[in-house]
């Protein structure tokens, strides 16, 4: 039984309140029952976490990549967020933060891993199928109608042409040069010794991405920020606004049958290609 007198102190010997943000999931445009990490989906969370922090915030990240236009997006509102609050801030990598997921990851001032994350994969990637020959087998007759000579290019009912292919490598060469850049300028003479072999697409564990330098440390939220702010420290975790699931208002049963009511065979189509573009971007890192 803790006495009234010790109670007090405690009250009153209050530490530091370091907002905790996980950002989670592939990034990129969702489906109306699979939303993508998009700055559209996490900007009022890291406004709410910024106003909270005293001194510092705390940002984990468990992401395979995605969209390397939202990546950026989210990686630079997380450095505005800090400068103009003056706020210090830790990234930390769960089970993966690769492509995309490290590129958030390079918003902070500091990045931590556990010794199992997978981190890096800084390259860029395009994947589709060619169904060329099935729709061929099955008799099918695609009728396809565009202005512009290469609108239908890299058409997976057509057959693959080299012009495309050139096209497509080089806009993939610039999105990589410009993530290549971030990389080098956020992380400075930490990677300098690693040289190129940290932007092939390749990936390492959490020890292996310590030695090359593209983490700070091995460590997790609650350790790290008790070393560095007492264990008096104030961790608060700061979530997204729930959801319609999980709104409990009289009007939600009306609004989830409006939501659904346009739901086609078509819909549930879209939702289950993005649950397996999805599975098959966690599938890599062997997730």
């Amino acid at each position: 039984m803790i006495n009234p007198i010790t109670r007090l102190k405690r009250l009153f010997k209050r530490g530091p309140v370091v907002p905790v943000v996980r950002l989670t999931g592939v990034i990129g445009a969702g489906t109306p029952l699979r939303q993508g990490l998009s700055l559209a989906n996490v900007a009022t969370t890291l406004d709410r976490a910024f106003a909270l922090a005293d001194d510092a915030i705390a940002i984990q990240v468990n992401s395979p990549g995605g969209s390397p236009v939202q990546s950026r997006q989210i990686f630079q509102r997380i450095r505005d967020l800090a400068r103009e609050k003056n706020v210090r801030v830790y990234m930390f990598a769960e089970d993966v933060a690769a492509s995309g997921g490290y590129m958030i990851l390079c918003a902070g001032d500091e990045i931590y891993a556990d010794s199992s994350s997978i981190v890096g994969s800084i390259g860029v990637i395009f994947a589709g199928f060619g169904f060329v020959d099935l729709i061929n087998k099955i008799g099918v007759e695609r009728r396809v109608h565009t202005s512009g000579e290469k609108k239908m290019a890299l058409d997976s009912f057509q057959p693959e042409n080299p012009d495309d292919v050139i096209r497509l490598k080089a806009l993939q060469a610039d999105i990589h040069e410009d993530f290549i850049a971030l990389v080098r300028e956020r992380r400075g003479d930490r990677i300098a010794a690693a040289g190129d072999q940290l932007f092939t697409g390749e990936f390492w564990a959490g020890r292996r991405a310590l030695e090359l330098g593209l983490v700070d440390g091995l460590n997790d939220v609650r350790t790290k920020m008790r070393e560095r702010y007492g264990k008096s420290v104030r961790l608060r975790l700061v979530s997204s606004e729930r959801g319609l699931f999980r709104r409990r208002s009289p009007g939600v049963l009306s609004a989830l049958n409006a939501s659904m009511a346009g739901f086609s065979a078509g819909g549930l189509a879209e939702e289950a290609i993005s649950a397996i573009e999805a599975r098959a971007i966690w599938a890599r890192f062997g997730f």
